[in-house]
């Protein structure tokens, strides 16, 4: 008699394909920008841009993170298990499983200091179009973070910013 296993098998960071973190930051109502952060995969998983999907869902439900519109407040969860540190002109989001980091232009780390968090967007639709190491147009990235279907297939966060403190 043959059985059929229930376990799911473990996450792979090759699953997800290669992930990338573009930073940029937009005024807000106050006059102060907000610092934004868009992590996404580029679909190249080895099960294409439905399989890498599917990974970044499955990562983001696991770390209780909803997929949606919803907003997640990581000021008010400290227990939350995505962090992001700033540092050296650097961003580096870290949760169970991913690290990534992007450099940072100035403006976008004056808004981080002015306001003390940063806004994830981590969405589970892949950026096909997109290249590694390829400078991104910023009406591209603009087209892509404010369609509905990125904003839909995504986690947000507001991410409180730590630093190292000398």
């Amino acid at each position: 008699m043959t059985s059929t296993s229930s376990e799911t098998r473990p996450l792979r960071s090759a699953d997800l394909g290669t992930v990338v973190v573009l930073p940029w930051s937009g005024e807000n109502a106050d006059g102060v920008d907000i610092p934004h952060l868009l992590v996404c995969s580029l679909g190249n998983a080895e099960g294409g841009p439905q399989a890498a999907s599917a990974a970044v869902e499955r990562l983001l439900t696991d770390n209780g993170l909803p997929v949606g519109r919803e907003l997640v407040d990581g000021i008010a969860r400290p227990s939350l298990p995505v962090g992001l540190l700033v540092v050296a002109g650097q961003a580096v989001l870290t949760m169970p499983r991913l690290s990534v980091q992007c450099t940072v232009p100035p403006e976008w780390l004056a808004a981080v200091e002015a306001r003390g968090f940063a806004y994830l967007i981590f969405t589970t639709r892949a950026w096909t179009e997109a290249e590694p190491g390829e400078t991104v147009d910023p009406e591209a990235l603009a087209e892509f973070v404010n369609a509905d279907e990125t904003l839909d297939a995504a986690a947000h966060i507001v991410l409180p910013a730590r630093s190292l403190r000398a």
